[in-house]
């Protein structure tokens, strides 16, 4: 890791698996008070678990491959996106992202607040 007074940079290999949720890889590069910043992919025809990231608002930017994000009463609502998009991730929104590409999406993500980054549960409440 490069780290100066002021900068820091983490290189690909001093990333860290981290924040779990079934069917994701999650590799966290920065978490500081209030900041979490990391990268995510998702292999072809896999589902993510049901969760939400507590206070966190999230910001995705997805970099290769397209990411459907299902939400809503019973997880009836989508939202989807491909190279170049970013998508906003509301605090405590149930979700789940779903890869139905033939190919590994890859996202950058940034989480802003504080508490636990990840609560991975059953389901959206029913519709």
């Amino acid at each position: 890791m490069c780290h100066s007074a002021e900068v820091t940079c983490v290189h690909p290999a001093e990333r860290r698996v981290a924040d779990p949720t079934p069917g994701k890889t999650r590799e966290e590069a920065i978490s500081v008070d209030g900041l979490w910043s990391g990268l995510v992919r998702t292999e072809p025809g896999v589902a993510s678990g049901w969760h939400h990231h507590g206070d966190h608002d999230t910001s995705v930017y997805i970099v290769e491959g397209h990411v459907r994000i299902e939400f809503g009463p019973g997880g009836t609502q989508m939202l989807e996106g491909g190279p170049g998009d970013f998508l906003h991730i509301p605090k405590h929104l149930v979700h789940r992202e779903v890869n139905a590409g033939a190919t590994r999406s890859q996202e950058i993500l940034s989480r802003s607040g504080s508490g636990p980054l990840t609560v991975n549960v059953d389901g959206p409440d029913p519709a």
